[in-house]
């Protein structure tokens, strides 16, 4: 990265990057917590980069949206 920019942990990268595919779907949070058969307040606080989420889980919210995990993790 360039001098004076902030680097963007992996995880704040996939917590905006799911927020950002979650919204662009027009789906809250529940629904996609149903559809990854996980909690809605987990992907809150996965949303929130409050979680150090597990690949499987990254896996299950990539799935449910119908992506690839890499996209939730490419830079911003």
């Amino acid at each position: 990265m360039k001098k004076g920019k902030k680097t963007i942990s992996a995880r704040q990268r996939f917590a905006m990057n799911l927020r950002k595919a979650r919204l662009a779907r027009d789906i809250s949070q529940e629904e996609l917590a149903e559809l990854a058969e996980l909690h809605r307040t987990y992907v809150g606080s996965v949303e929130r980069g409050e979680r150090n989420i597990s690949i499987d889980n990254m896996e299950r919210l990539a799935t449910a949206l119908q992506l690839d995990v890499i996209e939730l993790l490419q830079g911003i």
